[in-house]
């Protein structure tokens, strides 16, 4: 006779998957892409993610601006199929003031274990980052190798009917946007397109904080990176927030539910978002930091960023320079 389970138990047992599978789900969402922040990639095309140790040992260590996030597999990957023996590249994509503070001018740690202070490379959304470097003799050179652009991202079809950053004033409106402590989408870029059209104070009330309501119930500042407003409006937690373009790119060609508002030049600061990078003095690689700086100045590099809607440097501004 064939055997039949307790009801009761088939209940209970699906109640306790269903949770388990809505926690991890919860986990996932939650993480907004902090999980992909230190990733490793070998030369076997192996990703390996955390792992911060490798900070001290992989054949390239870079440290980079952390909208560059979903560009770096097919970056990298290229990278290291023009230059097979570099087997590791360790890669941190986390905004770079973070990473200067955190990181390069103090011993940080990134879940209880220490990171390395002397990666080979560090990039920047601001050359004052840079500069900084420099003036304690730990750069000498960098170049401009890519340029972004600000934008607005909303709900999918744009229920809330938002026509540009002007509508950032509105009062019915809840928003979510990079915090100005350290994310230099917002402290450089952002706050000054929202003083140019004369409403900072209404949008932020002022403040200056991380992962808190800048304005009670209207704007929240996020806690790490801009990364975190796609998953705020997924979850109705926001209807716009300011965003680089090329994450809504990312978000629209991974299918998610958002779209994004285009801001009309000179507003999305097109003309001042340099993307800087430079070779430490103290790396441990400089020959393959080298390498790599020679890389991104090639037709195929420029290319897979322009992909990911980047906006290519001139030929100038790939030239390394003195400071």
């Amino acid at each position: 006779m064939k055997k039949t389970m307790n009801p009761f138990l088939c209940a209970l047992l699906a109640g306790l998957f269903t949770q388990a599978t809505a926690q991890t789900n919860t986990a996932h969402s939650d993480d907004a892409g902090h999980g992909k922040d230190y990733r490793t990639f070998h030369a076997n095309g192996e990703v390996e993610f955390g792992a911060i140790e490798n900070s001290y040992t992989a054949d390239l260590v870079m440290y980079l601006a952390g909208n560059q996030f979903m560009v770096m597999n097919e970056l990298i990957g290229d990278f290291q199929a023009k230059n097979p023996d570099i087997e590791s590249v360790y890669v941190e994509t986390i905004p770079p003031g973070q990473i200067l503070k955190g990181q390069l001018l103090k011993q940080g740690e990134i879940e209880g274990k220490p990171t390395a202070m002397n990666p080979d490379i560090f990039a920047s959304v601001n050359i004052g980052h840079l500069r900084k470097l420099h003036s304690l003799d730990l750069m000498d050179e960098y170049m401009i190798y890519i340029h972004n652009k600000l934008a607005l991202m909303v709900a999918e079809g744009n229920p809330k009917g938002i026509e540009g950053p002007q509508d950032l004033a509105r009062d019915d409106l809840v928003q979510s946007h990079p915090n100005p402590l350290t994310e230099g989408i917002f402290k450089f870029y952002g706050s000054e397109m929202l003083k140019d059209l004369g409403i900072y104070e209404k949008v932020t009330g002022g403040a200056e904080c991380r992962e808190c309501w800048a304005v009670e119930g209207k704007t929240w500042f996020t806690a790490r990176h801009h990364r975190e407003t796609p998953d705020r409006i997924e979850k109705g937690e926001a209807d716009v927030g300011i965003v680089w373009t090329t994450e809504v790119v990312h978000a629209e060609a991974k299918g998610r539910p958002l779209s994004g508002v285009a801001i009309a030049f000179p507003l999305n600061k097109q003309d001042k978002v340099n993307y800087a990078i430079g070779i430490m003095n103290n790396g441990r690689n400089a020959g393959n930091a080298q390498r790599y700086l020679a890389y991104l100045g090639t037709d195929d590099a420029q290319a897979i960023y322009e992909k990911y809607g980047f906006i290519r440097a001139t030929p100038e501004e790939l030239q390394v320079k003195t400071f």
